[in-house]
């Protein structure tokens, strides 16, 4: 479970915590710090209230699949977050 953030998105954004970077392939064999591909999983740390005619279909603490290149990474307290809207997200798993 993802700490209490004190940040609050407005309407469809979420906070999403990024998933470490894979260390290991399947097979066993460690992965340079240089060929590591940008995470697509994360949780879902703070949600917005959602649009007018929209409720929000996140909520916190779910888990997430997004796109490669979805939301702003934003650092706060020392710790990466990405801010993106709830049409970002492709899964919930």
């Amino acid at each position: 479970m993802a700490k209490i953030v004190n940040i609050t998105p407005l309407h469809d954004r979420v906070i999403v915590k990024p998933a470490p970077a894979e260390e290991r392939t399947a097979g066993g064999i460690i992965i340079p710090d240089t060929a590591k591909e940008k995470p697509q999983r994360g949780s879902v740390v703070a949600a917005g209230p959602g649009k007018k005619d929209e409720p929000m279909t996140v909520k916190t603490g779910d888990t997430i699949l997004y796109g490669k290149y979805a939301g702003t990474e934003v650092s706060f307290e020392s710790e990466d977050y990405l801010i993106m809207r709830e049409s970002d997200i492709l899964a919930i798993i």
